[in-house]
């Protein structure tokens, strides 16, 4: 699944540990989903869309 995740994290300024911690996953987590190796839950799917201010669908393409 495509994700936009990496390019707002960046446009933020924000680290990998500053948005892993934000959500309470690991770095890894985060570099996992950016690299599209790991589809996140629904759950962690939905707060990544509201810390960033848009939809999953703006988030993630399938």
């Amino acid at each position: 699944m495509e994700n936009s995740l990496q390019v707002r994290r960046q446009e933020r300024g924000w680290s990998q540990q500053r948005l892993a911690d934000e959500l309470g996953v690991s770095r890894q987590t985060i570099i996992s989903i950016e690299r599209g190796r790991f589809d996140p839950s629904l759950p962690l799917a939905f707060r990544l869309a509201a810390t960033f201010g848009c939809t999953i669908e703006d988030m993630f393409t399938p």
